[in-house]
């Protein structure tokens, strides 16, 4: 008698009960994709930093000095701090004063509206001491040449390259330092 079974390598089983058709997806509520797009855009800047950092690795770059880049807002009635017990030192601090209340400028001693330059600030706060007046641009110079180097020429020729006051002030007040460590 031949065998009427099914073979399962031939027939496939019939189906005993009916299978559900899958539901139709719903909709994404907003924080879903709110979490999708979050996770894309993150990808997006994850690939645009590398790709940056790649194409400007070859850029030099040099440090920068915070205090060229935090100020404070200077104003006329500005309170000199207390002065330096050497000569020399409270000298270049009074300079720096100056400069803090009446402006810095370049190119001049003094220019048409007040403002002057590291030189001209020394020489109004000297008085007319000449001697007092060169040990501080002496030392002013030193400082100077400590931070930029040796190929800086004068006082005058650092306080021109500079198109404002923020580094040759810094430069004063550095000097000022200077100075009351060396006991001048």
């Amino acid at each position: 008698m031949p065998d009427t079974a099914p073979s399962p390598a031939i027939d496939p089983p019939a189906p005993t009960t009916r299978q559900a058709a899958p539901a139709p997806p719903t909709a994404l509520t907003l924080e879903e994709r709110l979490t999708l797009m979050n996770m894309e855009m993150t990808a997006r800047l994850n690939k645009a930093a590398v790709a940056h950092a790649v194409n400007t690795a070859h850029i030099p770059i040099e440090p920068v000095d915070l205090a060229d880049v935090v100020t404070v807002p200077l104003t006329p009635t500005l309170q000199p701090p207390a002065s330096y017990p050497t000569p020399v030192a409270a000298l270049l601090q009074r300079a720096h004063h100056r400069l803090l209340t009446s402006g810095w400028c370049s190119g001049a001693l003094v220019d048409e509206d007040g403002a002057r330059c590291m030189i001209g600030a020394i020489r109004a706060e000297a008085v007319g001491d000449r001697g007092l007046e060169a040990d501080a641009a002496s030392v002013l110079l030193d400082a100077i040449r400590r931070t930029f180097g040796e190929h800086v020429d004068s006082v005058p020729s650092f306080n021109d390259a500079h198109g404002s006051g923020r580094v040759p002030m810094r430069m004063l007040d550095q000097a000022a330092g200077l100075a009351d460590a060396r006991g001048l």
